[in-house]
């Protein structure tokens, strides 16, 4: 794995994920395999001598060999955010990928049609086939839909798109409780003591995990100490709801949990972790359970307006989902 792909997948989100919204809308041609078939979160497969009526299944989007002028293209849609980079993944395609490929962007309140204004956001590049092909991206505008364009025809098995999530949050009250913490209202996972086992993003995923691996559990702690999160807030808030769910997590949950929280009002966030030592108490230890979702209300301290949130394990294990619900504050 090359080192910018290793960094995008760390520090930022798929924003080509179905469970954010996005999907997958039209294609100049599928005729091998379903545009859909890209955005599965789970890595491509190759399987041995399976086919179907049009020959090799592939785990992919392919189209067929153009023999015309022209390429093939397609548009999906991702859920709003700020793109840093990308992945085309030809895994598994060797003498039938992409040659090369690029891709354009928009933001639109309805699906793109022919009098949709693009912006390249990636100009033509090389691909190399069974590979990971990573690329940064240095537009730092919101996009909500993206075309793929691919010369002249081919595979490509994955597509992510690495980014923040941007949610325009400005016409809710003051008076409207919202999750602070959820991905798709823009919160984003900062950084943890250990992802050995689950990336912190899942804790602000949509829904309630799926399996165990759907949340982020760490290794077993054999030294003194604690694991712990942090976490960047949608927006500044007052939290007075916290919810903590260890679904899926039967003899590996956390002893005790707590939460921590601050006002982040300068620094730079690359030392957060050092400075997370001084913030608050918002949340006192409290016993966790295999498989439950807590909620706590009168538990919570008055700490005020918080902008991050620190989620501590004791001593370490896996949690599924964490919800800050509090009402948005206009600073």
């Amino acid at each position: 794995m090359s080192d910018l792909l290793n960094q995008l997948q760390i520090y930022y989100i798929d924003l080509a994920q179905p469970r954010l919204g996005a999907a997958a809308i039209s294609a100049t041609d599928e005729f091998f395999a379903p545009l859909s078939r890209m955005l599965n979160p789970e890595p491509a497969v190759f399987i041995p001598g399976k086919y179907d009526e049009n020959g090799k299944w592939m785990d992919g989007w392919e189209t067929r060999r153009k023999r015309g002028d022209g390429y093939d293209h397609a548009v999906i849609q991702i859920c709003p955010g700020m793109i840093h980079g990308l992945d085309i993944d030809t895994s598994y395609f060797t003498g039938n990928y992409a040659p090369s490929a690029s891709v354009d962007a928009c933001y639109s309140p309805t699906p793109p049609n022919e009098q949709t204004r693009w912006t390249q956001i990636l100009s033509a590049r090389a691909l190399q086939g069974n590979s990971h092909n990573a690329f940064a991206i240095d537009s730092r505008e919101t996009w909500n839909y993206l075309r793929l364009n691919i010369y002249p025809d081919g595979g490509v098995a994955r597509f992510r798109v690495y980014g923040q999530v941007r949610q325009d949050l400005s016409a809710l009250t003051e008076h409207h409780e919202l999750d602070l913490a959820a991905m798709l209202n823009g919160g984003r996972a900062l950084c943890a003591s250990d992802m050995h086992y689950g990336h912190i993003s899942n804790l602000i995923a949509p829904g309630r995990g799926i399996n165990m691996g759907d949340g982020w559990e760490t290794r077993r702690r054999r030294e003194p100490g604690f694991d712990w999160a942090i976490i960047r807030l949608a927006g500044v808030g007052e939290i007075s709801r916290l919810v903590l769910d260890t679904a899926h997590f039967k003899g590996n949950y956390p002893y005790e949990c707590s939460v921590y929280g601050t006002l982040y009002t300068g620094g730079n966030e690359n030392s957060i972790a050092a400075q997370s030592l001084y913030w608050q108490e918002l949340l006192p230890p409290q016993k966790m359970a295999a498989d439950t979702e807590f909620t706590f209300v009168e538990e919570l301290k008055k700490i005020g307006l918080v902008s991050h949130i620190r989620l501590n394990m004791y001593p370490d294990g896996g949690v599924s989902r964490i919800r800050a619900f509090g009402q948005l504050r206009v600073q």
